[in-house]
This record gives structure tokens, C-alpha cells and sequence, in this order.
């Protein structure tokens, strides 16, 4: 388990240690959100290379989630999820504001209920005409 965190000091880059950690499952998917201002570091805005050290402040968004993490170790090898759960540790309110609104998501989501099987050709003709409706 020691072996896959590399060092307390030191810096490794900002993507490579996204996927050592588990935030991504590839390096290129960490480095995509990198570039398209999903993650902070220290409150800025930060390129794939930059480099990370223990402290540092990620605010990092992936979907409709939103993850506040303090960077503990560093490490360039992608390990267990035990492991990865050590390189960092993340802010507790932060993760309860997190949980409530999944929560809130699948109660929104409990109501629907899909259909059993595809429209025939009448309700097919329906659903276009409803949608017809809406151009107008």
C-alpha cells in the first residue's frame, strides 16, 4: 500500500495524479475536464501539466457532482480504490451538499416509469402531432 504513494513532498501533474486518485477513469478524461475549466486549483483555473503538491485545494466538477478535496500524497501509478482514497481527503460539507442533491436527483427520477414497449403507428402519429403543436 506504501509503495503506490509515491511521496508527502514533491509534485507530480495535475491529470496524472486526477487518475491515480480515481476522480477519472482515464488520463485523457482527466485531462479533457482540465481543459474545460472543470477543475481548480488554489481557487485557479490550471492546464493538464500543471504541477501538484500536497496541500494544494481541488475543486473539481464531474457531471452534476461537485468534489472539494485537500491533496494529501502524490502518486503517478494508478492503484486500489483504498489506496486512492488516501492521496486526498475531502471537505465534509462539501460531501453532504453532494449527497443531498443525489438524493434529491433519484427522488425526482422515482415517479417515472418507462413504457413497456415502443409506440405503434397511432401513437407514434400522436407524438408528432403534440410536437407539431410546439413549432407553432
Amino acid at each position: 500500500m506504501v509503495q503506490a504513494i509515491e511521496s508527502i513532498t514533491g509534485l507530480a501533474r495535475l491529470d496524472v495524479w486526477l487518475w491515480a486518485a480515481r476522480f477519472f477513469k482515464t488520463r485523457a478524461l482527466a485531462k479533457a475536464a482540465i481543459e474545460n475549466g472543470k477543475i481548480e486549483v488554489d481557487g485557479q483555473r490550471a492546464k493538464p501539466a500543471r504541477q501538484v503538491r500536497a496541500g494544494d485545494m481541488l475543486v473539481i466538477v464531474r457531471g452534476e457532482e461537485t468534489f472539494l478535496v485537500q491533496i494529501l500524497a502524490l502518486s503517478s501509478k494508478r492503484g486500489a480504490a483504498p489506496v486512492a482514497a488516501m492521496l486526498y481527503r475531502e471537505d465534509e460539507a462539501a460531501r453532504q451538499l453532494r449527497e443531498a442533491q443525489r438524493a434529491q436527483r433519484a427522488a425526482e427520477r422515482s415517479g417515472y416509469q418507462a413504457p413497456e414497449h415502443k409506440p405503434d403507428k397511432r401513437a407514434r402519429r400522436l407524438i408528432q402531432a403534440l410536437g407539431d403543436i410546439d413549432a407553432f
